[in-house]
């Protein structure tokens, strides 16, 4: 097995060095000045337009009494955190209490803060745990905020900057899950440990509830204020994990499927299984989604009742409780259905006046009462964000202006077989009475069970489309199109399958006139960006140029990175040798070729990104650097996983893609 010591690029993994930061800028430079003209600068203004005008729906989270919403704009780029009522939002210009400005908090600490989100208590609302990121880094610091003087609480609740898992019990009482000193982080660098810890004691003293393994993703713990139900989870695994509930000083196993999806409401239990699940003399079938009453499936006397089950066509995409009702989203070909269902006869009822053909996103259900937010979308139709109840008609509140011209974009489903036989789904957005083939950019993403569904995009329509080109959504194994299955068959010693169905499209493509070889782009991000590695040392022919953002590439290390340990249970353990052998074969980085013609290829990362290793970019290009390939890099010293920190580094850094892109393929 290559030893890691003949690796020259090693030093380039010192994330904040001054070697490698000095390579960075070396780096960044000729990129800017090779794409940085006038037509990126047109690109960056008019993404930056999309991203921050007001007339964007402002989505909103139901808090009791008031509707929650985080909003960027060019005045406040660091973003509020403010509230409203609901006859307010359903104005044309709500009356916004704001509750936090960040912009004024990062110049008040003089530190680059990232909203990362806000816990509050329930049920009345009145504190609030604040976590905010440095530059966008997924680890963050926690404040306890109070709601009515509008300031953080002195002495209050506070945690250094960690992966924190933190969440209230009552007023006086939070469960956390940090970094409690050495041991208490698993090797993915996420919490071993969860604490019960109460106001006004050292976080030392912090009562111990569960210790999981070093060896584990994370341990995390959640709280019912309804129920008092308090729930533990030790994640073994990206995809298995142990539930328990604790009652007083009695750890209760939840005797489901480790590779399951649970969820606890009121008197039910939800389980979505990952594989075949055998109860009894009835086999569910992965993907399916089974309902029993909690304490009687404690007690090993539940009848188990089918809510859905899966077919060749359709899957489970999400779901949420209302107080009363279930709401499910699920997809027929990659098509959205949403229903609401009423437990006890799971009678599945569809909601009046949800317009069909769209992508549907469940915004908000309110699950303490029956309050449901919706959106839908398309391609080339922006989004209408509906209300409804739960069990009633759903109406249109709010709807997104259009950023581009889609008179002419049509929209087309196509399959095609893979390597295997099976056939792959995918979308081609392209314009009517188009005369041949033209530039194309072909998107996927392939892992972790994450579904890509159709939907509108301000920053490509203009970027991409209303400039004639063509853009292609890849629905690949990997994937959750088609439940955990289009998943399972894709890993570790099967994820050759997901390349394998890129390419297939990418060879379509071509096939059917849409677009030729040299006209053809790919973009991916994150397990995304490893596919487009793959794509570049292993199909360069079939690609004009690639795009390869926050990516994955040296699989010989990426355990060893950040918190890549948590992802061996989809790509396979480096250092074992038999699951060596069949990582080697497509790993990026160990696979370049000198002799080999590749396309022009973007990497971009971020110097924030903590769960995906900047590394791995950096090692990359100068690797094909080395090689004599046509190799473009640019990194941002902000951004986390995202990228990006605001929407104005957002905007630039899609301004230099399609810049890229439109040089390359044109």
């Amino acid at each position: 097995m290559e030893s890691v010591t003949t690796d020259p690029y090693l030093w380039l993994e010192d994330i904040t060095g001054d070697d490698a930061l000095e390579w960075v800028r070396k780096h960044n430079d000729p990129t800017l000045e090779r794409f940085g003209g006038e037509r990126f600068e047109r690109m960056r203004a008019e993404a930056l337009e999309v991203l921050d005008t007001d007339s964007r729906i402002p989505y909103v989270r139901r808090r009791g009494e008031y509707l929650y919403n985080f909003w960027r704009d060019a005045e406040h780029p660091r973003g509020l955190w403010r509230r409203t009522t609901l006859d307010s939002y359903r104005t044309d210009n709500p009356d916004w209490d704001v509750l936090i400005d960040v912009d004024e908090l990062a110049r008040a600490d003089d530190t680059n803060w990232v909203w990362a989100g806000a816990e509050v208590l329930e049920p009345d609302y009145s504190l609030a745990l604040i976590e905010l990121s440095r530059g966008g880094a997924d680890a963050t610091v926690v404040r306890e905020f109070d709601m009515t003087t509008r300031k953080f609480v002195a002495d209050g609740f506070t945690l250094p900057e960690a992966k924190t898992s933190v969440t209230w019990q009552d007023r006086d009482t939070v469960l956390v899950g940090t970094d409690f000193g050495p041991g208490s982080l698993t090797d993915s660098g996420y919490p071993r440990v969860v604490k019960r810890w109460r106001r006004g004691q050292p976080l030392q003293y912090a009562e111990t509830l569960f210790e999981g393994e070093p060896g584990d993703v994370s341990v995390g713990c959640s709280y019912d204020t309804t129920t008092g139900r308090l729930l533990i989870t030790r994640s073994f695994d990206f995809f298995n994990r142990n539930r328990y509930e604790l009652r007083g000083d009695e750890l209760i196993e939840i005797p489901v499927p480790t590779d399951a999806g649970i969820s606890v409401h009121r008197e039910w239990l939800l389980v979505r299984p990952r594989t075949d699940w055998t109860v009894g003399t009835t086999t569910y079938p992965a993907g399916s989604l089974v309902a029993a009453n909690y304490d009687e499936f404690l007690a090993g006397t539940a009848q188990l009742q089918l809510v859905f089950a899966p077919d060749a066509h359709s899957s489970l995409e999400n779901y949420a409780w209302t107080r009363d009702r279930l709401v499910l989203a699920t997809l027929v070909d990659v098509v959205s259905h949403v229903a609401v269902v009423t437990p006890g006869e799971w009678r599945h009822t569809e909601i009046p006046g949800l317009p069909s053909n769209t992508s549907t996103v469940l915004v908000d259900v309110d699950e303490h009462g029956d309050e449901m937010f919706i959106d839908a979308s398309t391609f080339d139709n922006p989004s209408r964000l509906l209300w409804g109840r739960a069990g009633g008609e759903v109406t249109e509140i709010k709807r997104a202006p259009s950023f581009f011209d889609a008179s002419d974009i049509e929209v087309n489903q196509h399959f095609v077989a893979s390597a295997d036989g099976t056939m792959i789904p995918y979308f081609v957005v392209g314009h009517k009475g188009s005369d041949g083939p033209g530039p194309t950019l072909l998107g996927g993403y392939g892992g972790f069970e994450v579904s890509n569904t159709p939907g509108y995009s301000g920053v490509l329509g203009r970027l991409w489309l209303s400039r004639g080109g063509t853009y292609v959504l890849a629905n690949i194994r990997g994937g959750g199109e088609y439940g955990p299955t289009w998943h399972t068959q894709a890993m570790r010693e099967n994820r050759h399958l997901v390349y394998e169905d890129f390419a297939a499209v990418a060879k379509d493509l071509v096939d059917r006139g849409i677009t030729t070889v040299a006209q053809l782009g790919a973009q991916g991000g994150s397990n995304g960006g490893l596919l487009m590695g793959v794509m570049l040392t292993r199909y360069p022919e079939l690609f004009g140029a690639l795009v390869c953002s926050v990516p994955l590439l040296d699989m010989r290390r990426f355990h060893l990175l950040l918190a890549g340990a948590s992802w061996m249970a989809e790509y396979g353990d480096p250092d074992n040798p038999n699951d060596w052998e069949f990582i080697s074969k497509y790993s990026p980085y160990q696979n370049i070729s000198a002799d080999r013609r590749y396309p022009p290829i973007l990497i971009t990362t971020s110097t924030r990104d903590d769960r995906v290793h900047p590394g791995h970019a950096r090692k990359m290009t100068a690797a094909l650097e080395a090689a004599g390939h046509e190799v473009y890099y640019y990194e941002n010293i902000e951004g986390g996983h995202a990228g990006a920190a605001d929407n104005a580094q957002t905007a630039f850094r899609s301004a230099l893609i399609y810049e890229f892109l439109w040089s390359m393929l044109s």
